[in-house]
């Protein structure tokens, strides 16, 4: 998840918040309350039970917290004041909703925190990075889109414990709403937030998914991972390719390359763009120069497998696909966000970028007079880095 979500695209916003949180606006209603009441031995055990089952529904790692947030808050408000989440108004919106899960889900005590591995076996990630032909897509994009199928994961972990112990107050979420997901797991104890604001694990690195199940159990809490295991490193923040770091744990998102490539519904800012090279739907640069991946662990779930060999993809292939090809390509992924426009003026960046060759310019050329001022603006751009227009 890279800027959004976790560990989808922008680092600490959501491939990690960008996702369908943009989407959503409305708050959920609240939940049900519990009317039963448990033992401290019997919420000791329901909290075992509960960490075994999101095991079995192929969670890699289960955690809960309370909800007090402040700490948190107050860095998000400092954040969006200074202006660095952009366009990104969705990230200002709600009031303090994502910072007080009691006032997005009126009754909520806990919050059980899961995390899932999404990392393909064999996507050879530094290789296409550094073969300027092929496009590279972040990792957690090159399957189907995680949301549904995390979200029915954690609403069938939800059900279990009805079933347990009846009827109950929970919501899932999956950035489906105003959710600090990353604060949300280092309370939970599932990681730290590493200075690239992504949440870091020790066994795990990055590379996971996150989703929550809000409940108004008052199920025993685990202890936060309130220290930060980066020591004096900084290869995520020296290795950033547009330089959109402004020290450790502070993003300037509209010079990420996951917001210029996915949230970014204009022009990619000229300067910026030789520094995109071949990344076209996201970034994942500060995670693969993580010293803690090196214990990321490979995903079982067939969902998160490529599809349409877009981990090796040439950029101008992609670049000649119809808006209905790319319209059945991306059906249940990702890379649909961007919509076609964006994923033409994505490539044209790429393209630019890339060796000259014949294939590239006549790709190029074939976009020229396309209707639209986005996609051939960034072509006359890519055609002028080869001398070709």
């Amino acid at each position: 998840m890279s800027i959004v979500e976790n560990n989808r695209t922008i680092p600490h916003l959501s491939p990690h918040l960008i996702k369908t949180d943009s989407v959503q606006q409305s708050a959920p209603s609240g939940i049900i309350p519990t009317r039963a009441v448990f033992s401290s031995n019997e919420l000791q055990v329901l909290t075992q039970d509960i960490k075994r089952w999101g095991r079995e529904l192929g969670f890699q790692d289960v955690g809960i917290t309370d909800i007090d947030l402040s700490d948190h808050e107050a860095h998000l408000k400092n954040w969006l004041d200074q202006g660095l989440h952009g366009d990104m108004e969705w990230m200002a919106a709600h009031g303090n909703k994502r910072s007080r899960p009691a006032e997005l889900v009126p009754g909520t005590l806990r919050i059980i925190s899961l995390r899932m591995d999404y990392l393909p076996a064999d996507t050879r990630q530094i290789q296409i990075l550094q073969d300027k032909s092929k496009a590279y897509i972040s990792r957690y994009a090159l399957g189907r889109d995680y949301h549904k199928l995390i979200r029915k994961r954690i609403t069938q972990l939800g059900k279990r414990i009805e079933q347990e112990i009846g009827a109950y107050g929970y919501r899932a979420f999956v950035d489906s709403a105003p959710v600090l997901e990353r604060a949300v797991a280092m309370r939970a104890g599932l990681g730290w937030i590493g200075k690239n604001t992504m949440l870091l694990n020790h066994k795990a690195g990055s590379f996971f998914f996150l989703g929550e199940l809000f409940t108004d159990l008052p199920l025993p809490v685990d202890k936060p991972q309130d220290k930060v295991h980066c020591g004096s490193c900084t290869a995520c923040l020296d290795k950033c390719p547009t330089d959109a770091f402004l020290g450790p744990h502070k993003l300037d998102a509209r010079k990420c390359i996951s917001y210029l490539t996915i949230e970014n519904s204009g022009p990619i800012q000229e300067e910026l763009r030789p520094l995109i090279g071949n990344r076209v739907f996201g970034c994942d640069d500060c995670q693969l120069v993580c010293p803690w991946n090196k214990f990321a662990k490979f995903s079982g779930e067939t969902d998160f497998l490529p599809r349409h060999k877009l981990d090796s993809s040439e950029l101008a292939d992609l670049f000649l696909w119809t808006e209905e090809e790319f319209l059945d390509r991306t059906a249940g992924s990702p890379i649909r966000r961007t919509g076609f426009e964006g994923w033409l003026r994505n490539l044209a960046v790429g393209l630019g970028n890339a060796s000259s060759s014949p294939k590239v310019i006549s790709a190029l050329k074939q976009r020229l007079d396309s209707p639209s001022e986005l996609i051939s603006e960034h072509v006359r751009w890519a055609l002028n880095q080869h001398n070709a227009l």
